[in-house]
């Protein structure tokens, strides 16, 4: 398992990190305690949990696992900011909110310090100085070590970076947003931001919902235990939306390609390219069964070759006019010295 640093902060985690949403909803206690097992076993030392997932049970969970074990090298993610009750002061980036989340969380994972607490969602109502100011008390009273943001704009993360340096607050370390070759969008700006700002980046959804699996067939609704066999009107990765986009087939074709050359699943391959990307931290892996996390877990084994990401770039580039984040826009902004070095 190779291990990276998170983000702009000293400490190290493995370049796959296991997401833990699926606990106490798609995988009973039992199981989710077999599946953190496999996980350290193969190396990964990197936890992600969130308050909302099954409404608290992920993190209860992770606790009961964790009593007992001494794992120091052990890096614990968790969430706050979605409703947790149902006041008007339950959800939310405010002090008062997340007060009470940080306090529940640390009860329910049992630890007296979180390693990186996320804002789960970019809150309109609250001033981001009021979040900032929070999450640098919470660092002064060691409750949390370092904090980071998921499914925030690239000038929502800007501006918080810009106010944490004018406060002399400490800066958030990483962002969690959705990346994968169908969904490539966060390049045209979160990408650079986080670049700008040293943050760290951890992919979620890396498998498109399970779609870069090779789980799914064209025009052939799914049945049977996958998520889009439950429920294949499932959200982002419904099935109606993406069979009916050309470029899914086109990226899937491609991912299949690589996979049969290099004797591997197509997960694996799919992984194994987010892990390539610039600015990636770790790349959270989702599983249900440990059949899936053993497969998932071997593409920390793959490398893929320039030719292999330069096909499955090309299958997957995102559409974007000439200006300004097509060519005419990147020749305008780069600067170039003529027959300089």
């Amino acid at each position: 398992m190779e291990y990276r640093k998170l983000g702009n902060s000293g400490a190290v985690v493995s370049a796959y990190c296991l997401g833990t949403m699926t606990f106490g909803s798609e995988a009973d206690e039992a199981t989710s305690f077999r599946i953190m097992d496999d996980y350290v076993e193969a190396g990964g030392n990197f936890l992600d949990t969130a308050d909302v997932y099954s409404a608290g049970v992920s993190e209860e969970i992770i606790g009961r696992w964790l009593k007992g074990k001494k794992l120091r090298d052990l890096v614990i993610a968790t969430k706050g900011r979605f409703p947790m009750g149902q006041g008007p002061n339950h959800l939310g980036l405010s002090r008062k909110h997340l007060s009470e989340a940080l306090d529940a969380s640390l009860q329910r994972l049992d630890v007296e310090q979180i390693d990186l607490y996320q804002m789960h969602g970019w809150d309109a109502l609250t001033p981001i100085d009021e979040t900032l100011r929070f999450l640098d008390d919470a660092i002064a009273a060691g409750k949390i070590a370092y904090y980071g943001f998921s499914n925030f704009l690239g000038w929502q993360l800007t501006k918080a970076v810009w106010m944490a340096r004018a406060n002399g607050y400490q800066p958030p370390v990483t962002l969690q947003p959705q990346y994968n070759l169908l969904v490539r969008d966060i390049e045209h700006e979160i990408v650079p931001a986080c670049q700008d700002s040293s943050i760290g980046l951890l992919p979620w959804s890396p498998l498109g919902g399970g779609w870069l699996s090779g789980k799914y067939k064209r025009d052939q609704m799914p049945t049977g235990a996958t998520r889009l066999g439950e429920n294949p009107k499932r959200g982002m990765e419904a099935f109606d939306k993406r069979n009916s986009n050309p470029m899914t087939w086109e990226v899937i074709g491609a991912v299949e390609d690589i996979a049969k050359v290099h004797k591997a699943s197509m997960a694996q391959v799919a992984l194994a390219w987010v892990a390539a990307q610039p600015a990636v931290t770790s790349v959270i892996l989702g599983a249900r069964t440990t059949e899936q996390l053993a497969d998932n877990l071997g593409a920390a084994s793959l490398m893929l070759t320039h030719e292999d990401i330069a096909k499955l770039d090309a299958a997957s580039k995102p559409e974007m006019d000439d200006y300004p984040y097509g060519e005419g826009g990147i020749n305008q902004r780069n600067r170039k010295i003529e027959g300089g070095r």
